[in-house]
């Protein structure tokens, strides 16, 4: 396996043989391996831990045991205890995306204090396939079916060589120690149940399913870079920049094949979706005025062009996105907190404005949380999925200034209006009587 390790490292281009690489180990399978080459090979590396105190004594147990492990191969060390469940509470956020941000931003300021070059996760195969799957499953383009990337700017992952098994007979064949985290065996998590059920089912389909997805990342890899090149050649005769606005010349995309994904790709660096691609293109023979939103950007439909113009007043909008629940989340004055039930039947449901009861099985996360904007339209309930501006609810509600600048809007993986926060829901994410799942929302104001 050191063989194969330095064959990638050399086919990567990753200098280690000058350079100092910062190596973050857990105390798992895959950090011990990766601490183990990386000494066998002779770089120079210092071992950086994180505990999360989210498992207690058995992270403590995590911490000694890294400790022992560094003065073992004789690597620096570096620790750091953080309060995770009070960040994630203070940033609305998962645990899981807490510890993902503090780890990060921790291993850039270890890397620039004392000078590391690049910071090394365990990463392998069965990591990046477990990825694309689970990007599968939330509709990704090209772009979410490469993988992890061996080299990011500073951040490597010089494993990504081996399958869990290699690394697996490679620590059993060298005999060396390691912590197992009971976290891993749950099903709680996306990732293990994909780990668990789905990877093993894929397996005894191919049982050489890690060398056959290798080989798939690169050969999408390369078909996104041929696809990019011919879409900047195309896009010479039909977006247009002249500083102040871009248009995008409708006619030129009308007459091209997969206009769609064109569009996309003219508009996905101004923070439009896919989805929203669609809804656009769709406007490209009607008439002139439409406007649509970004978090950044609007399109307006003019007659010959899409033209692409900053937020009127420069504006960002603040949005927050809903990757998992249960869960709460502050939003300025607002505390939104959300739960699934799967007993539909015996929910009873609360008749006031602060409660929405969505039906889950037509949610697709993330869901996103933002200011509500001109142009916003949804269906509200009780109006027979009949069209209404947001702009509208709102004037016939006689809110204030002030209340419609704090009113946000919850939106579906899709880009829909879910519910105009505290005010009415969408007709077409209705509780019904078949409904298997129901989505629970309270917002609850903190200044109350």
């Amino acid at each position: 396996m050191l063989e194969a390790f330095l064959t990638f490292i050399n086919q990567q281009k990753i200098d280690l043989d000058r350079k100092s690489t910062l190596l973050t180990v857990s105390g798992g399978v895959d950090s011990i391996v990766l601490v183990d080459l990386f000494y066998r090979a002779g770089f120079k590396a210092g071992i950086a831990h994180c505990n999360f105190g989210l498992r207690n004594e058995e992270s403590d147990g995590d911490e000694a045991f890294v400790t022992a492990l560094a003065d073992t191969y004789g690597f620096p060390l570096h620790l750091k205890r953080f309060q995770t469940r009070e960040y994630a509470k203070n940033k609305g956020v998962s645990t899981q995306m807490a510890a993902r941000d503090l780890r990060y931003r921790w291993f850039g300021e270890i890397r620039k204090e004392f000078g590391y070059d690049y910071v090394a996760t365990a990463h392998h195969i069965n990591d990046s396939l477990e990825t694309v799957l689970l990007n599968f499953t939330r509709g990704t383009g090209l772009a979410g079916l490469h993988g992890i990337a061996a080299k990011n700017d500073a951040l490597i992952r010089p494993l990504l060589f081996a399958s869990r098994n290699t690394i697996e007979n490679y620590i059993h064949d060298n005999q060396l120690s390691w912590r197992e985290d009971s976290s891993n065996e749950s099903d709680n998590y996306r990732r293990n149940l994909i780990r668990h059920k789905v990877v093993p089912v894929l397996k005894s389909v191919n049982p050489a399913i890690e060398d056959t997805f290798n080989t798939f990342t690169k050969r999408i890899s390369a078909a996104e870079n041929l696809l990019n090149g011919f879409l900047d050649v195309w896009k010479t005769s039909t977006f247009q920049d002249d500083g102040d606005n871009c248009r995008v010349v409708i006619r030129s995309l009308m007459m091209s094949s997969e206009p769609v994904y064109r569009l996309w790709y003219l508009l996905k660096d101004y923070g439009f979706g896919y989805l929203q691609a669609e809804e656009i293109f769709r406007a490209a023979d009607k008439i002139s005025g439409k406007v649509f939103y970004s978090a950044t950007h609007q399109v307006l439909k003019d007659r010959d062009y899409f033209i692409i113009s900053p937020k009127q007043g420069g504006e960002k909008v603040s949005v927050l996105e809903i990757v998992k629940v249960p869960g709460t989340y502050p939003v300025g004055t607002t505390m939104l907190t959300f739960d699934i039930s799967s007993h539909a039947l015996d929910l009873k449901m609360e008749a006031d404005k602060s409660f929405a009861y969505l039906n889950a099985d037509k949610i697709e996360f993330p869901l996103r949380i933002r200011p509500w904007m001109d142009g916003d339209t949804f269906c509200p309930f009780g109006m027979g999925g009949k069209k209404k501006k947001v702009s509208d609810l709102l004037i016939d509600l006689k809110l204030n200034r002030n209340q419609k600048n704090q009113t946000n809007v919850l939106l579906n993986g899709n880009g829909d209006i879910t519910w105009v926060i505290g005010l009415r829901a969408d007709e077409r994410y209705r509780v019904v009587q078949k409904s298997k799942n129901i989505l629970m929302v309270q917002a609850r104001n903190l200044e109350d």
